[in-house]
């Protein structure tokens, strides 16, 4: 006579969550391989003769953090709404002197000048004041979103280089909402455009 084995069902629920798990894992590790292999390139893998030319920032250390941010209109609107892609942000008060819109022109030239990846930046104004904008500036750089944001709670979060603010520099943040490069001050565009095409090439995400 064959004795039927009996299997006791907590061990094979036990099983089945323990499998489960593991396939959760290993989807999220095919989802975020891309993104893990741009950071290694730029953090650990450093080949001769290769270097990045904006500061790299701990993404770990820096996400977009909670803040009261509006439409020009006054309508709540979050800069997290654009993650999925990279962000180039430019943050500073609604009157925009030369030296901001020499910002605004270069965001522009540095996003157009991606060509077919042009598509995967996006490029976002927080303005920390209530000063109202110039209809000129808004439509000559169209496409541009544009949020109103508590200055407080942007400075805190944005480093800056010495003798700096954040106003002065132009930031980049990741397709997961890290903030993960900072641009220095009076930057040389190509430098900056190299930049981020050699981050689009080595993401797959965004």
């Amino acid at each position: 006579m064959v004795q039927e084995q009996v299997t006791d069902p907590s061990t094979a629920d036990q099983r089945k969550r323990r499998l489960g798990r593991w396939k959760l894992f290993a989807v999220l590790m095919v989802c975020a391989a891309p993104l893990i292999l741009s950071y290694l390139t730029y953090y650990v893998i450093k080949p001769t003769g290769r270097t990045n030319y904006g500061t790299l920032i701990d993404p770990r250390q820096h996400p977009i953090p909670p803040m009261a941010s509006t439409t020009l209109d006054g309508r709540p609107a979050k800069l997290e709404q654009y993650a999925g892609k990279w962000i180039m942000l430019k943050v500073g008060g609604g009157e925009c002197a030369q030296a901001c819109q020499e910002q605004l022109f270069a965001m522009r030239q540095w996003r157009t000048m991606q060509g077919k990846n042009r598509d995967r930046v996006e490029r976002v104004w927080l303005v920390l004041d209530d000063k109202p904008l110039d209809t000129m500036t808004i439509r000559q750089y169209d496409g541009m979103h544009l949020l109103r944001a508590p200055q407080g709670a942007v400075t805190a979060w944005l480093p800056t280089d010495s003798g700096t603010a954040a106003s002065e520099h132009i930031y980049l943040i990741d397709p997961l909402g890290n903030l993960m490069m900072r641009f220095p001050l009076n930057p040389d565009p190509r430098k900056v455009y190299k930049d981020i095409a050699k981050l689009l090439k080595a993401s797959a995400i965004g």
